[in-house]
């Protein structure tokens, strides 16, 4: 009987955890429009919406500017600590495609790039790109998970910027409805 090593298996449950996230991330883009129906819960949908539209990996969802209107509904503070919480978390799928598809990705160029930039700058640089709203965070968090920065770290640092970003898009939201209100 043949028995699996444990690269076999590494190379298997990376496999597994990549098809995972593909598949995923076909569901969340094709009923996207569905999703918005979590406002009707208050914060716990702000938080779901926030997880799932940072979910995604290639098609991005505009999970902000749901946080926007929100932050004109609700409490602007609250909805960004929903929001933000919800987006680091969804953001653990690229950090598993990283993990997942080192192999896949070694030899672009990009990711060498970026191994350079996160050997360097690591923590600044999960910082600063999920804090400036843009659609290649999940780049960040490929190469995160490539190169095995802790998960605790990586979620720390995407969770201070996430939500100090959507702090910004909370209460821009909130201002627009009352200068329009004046």
């Amino acid at each position: 009987m043949n028995k699996i090593n444990s690269k076999q298996k590494t190379n298997l449950l990376r496999a597994i955890i990549f098809i995972v996230l593909i598949l995923l991330t076909l569901l969340l883009f094709k009923y996207r429009t569905r999703i918005q129906e979590f406002a009707k819960f208050g914060y716990i949908g702000i938080f779901f919406i926030s997880l799932l539209s940072n979910a995604t990996l290639i098609f991005p969802i505009p999970g902000v500017l749901f946080t926007s209107a929100m932050g004109a509904v609700f409490n602007p503070f609250l909805v960004a600590i929903a929001a933000g919480c919800g987006a680091a978390l969804g953001e653990l799928t690229g950090y598993l495609a990283g993990y997942s598809g080192q192999a896949v990705i070694e030899q672009s160029d990009w990711y060498q790039r970026m191994i350079v930039w996160m050997r360097k700058y690591g923590n600044l640089t999960v910082f600063l790109l999920a804090f400036i709203p843009n659609p290649l965070f999940d780049l960040t968090g490929i190469a995160a998970g490539a190169l095995r920065m802790p998960i605790a770290k990586f979620l720390f640092w995407c969770l201070l910027g996430k939500i100090l970003k959507m702090l910004v898009f909370a209460f821009t939201g909130a201002s627009v409805i009352r200068l329009v209100s004046i």
